[in-house]
């Protein structure tokens, strides 16, 4: 059992009560729009996260994301900065391959060239780091979580949330042939429509599993405090999947662990923004 579980007995994420059946349908409904129509099926998962990540950080600190600074590592073309604008956060996506920040014809100021597994930021830097859906296009998912939480000052939140390979969308438009190995459905892919995959099977596309992401969970040092991991597109009374080996590696499409650093400080609107000049700034803008 995580720690935080065991400290937390009966405790209720203020989230829960957005986990509804009808939300999990729409979500979960969207899907099919990632390739032909990305700023519909974009938009309604950033209106989403930044619900999740507000509701989140008004539990551990009992305030709203206004005037904070949230860190979105793999942010894209972009996509989520208006909803944590509307939040009233400063909004830093930080991206490594410059024509996907540009994808969408988006520009969003301060964005961030820099890889996730290597963030160029100082420890302590921002209130919030998170990171959707990027984690299976990393190599080694665990070193970017490792440095989200790195930069997270103590008090502040990190949201880590990730497609399970072997769950309904692990081969993003390679599936449902993923479930007979990665390589086997890229080449279906590329068979079929004469072209390689966006994500690409151990170029871009890595197998993630749910219990890795429980695992890494378990393993956090003393002063990571673990606040939920669960199935990000379940419907509450179905979050018990993730706690079950196996059954959770199916039946979880998407996992988040939400975590903090322990000690919390505060921090002035100087020391805030000193974030930005230690980040470096894209190719292009």
């Amino acid at each position: 059992m995580l720690r935080a579980q065991q400290k937390r007995v009966g405790s209720r994420p203020r989230f829960a009560r957005r986990a509804t059946l009808r939300r999990s349908l729409r979500l979960l409904g969207s899907f099919r729009f990632e390739q032909t129509d990305p700023g519909l099926f974009y938009g309604g998962i950033a209106a989403d996260t930044a619900e999740l990540v507000a509701d989140f950080y008004r539990d551990l600190t009992g305030r709203s994301l206004r005037g904070t600074v949230v860190l979105d590592v793999g942010g894209g073309p972009g996509y989520f900065a208006d909803e944590f604008g509307r939040a009233g956060a400063r909004y830093l996506p930080v991206e490594p391959d410059p024509s996907e920040m540009h994808a969408a014809g988006l520009r969003v100021a301060g964005a961030v060239r820099g890889s996730g597994m290597a963030l160029p930021f100082r420890d302590d830097a921002v209130e919030v780091c998170i990171s959707s859906n990027v984690a299976e296009h990393v190599p080694r998912p665990w070193v970017m979580a490792e440095e989200m939480l790195r930069v997270v000052k103590p008090g502040g939140l990190m949201v880590f949330s990730y497609t399970v390979w072997f769950g309904p969308f692990g081969g993003h438009e390679t599936g449902p042939w993923h479930y007979l190995g990665g390589e086997y459905a890229a080449r279906r892919y590329r068979r079929k429509l004469g072209r390689e995959p966006k994500n690409r099977f151990g170029r871009s596309l890595f197998a993630v599993g749910a219990g890795a992401g429980m695992r890494w969970a378990r393993a956090t040092p003393d002063e990571v405090e673990v606040l939920a991991v669960f199935p990000r597109y379940h419907p509450r009374w179905a979050w018990w999947v993730v706690h079950v080996p196996l059954v959770r590696e199916v039946l979880t499409s998407n996992l988040v662990v939400v975590a903090t650093k322990r000690a919390a400080a505060t921090t002035d609107a100087a020391e805030r923004d000193s974030v930005f000049e230690s980040a470096t700034p894209p190719e292009s803008s």
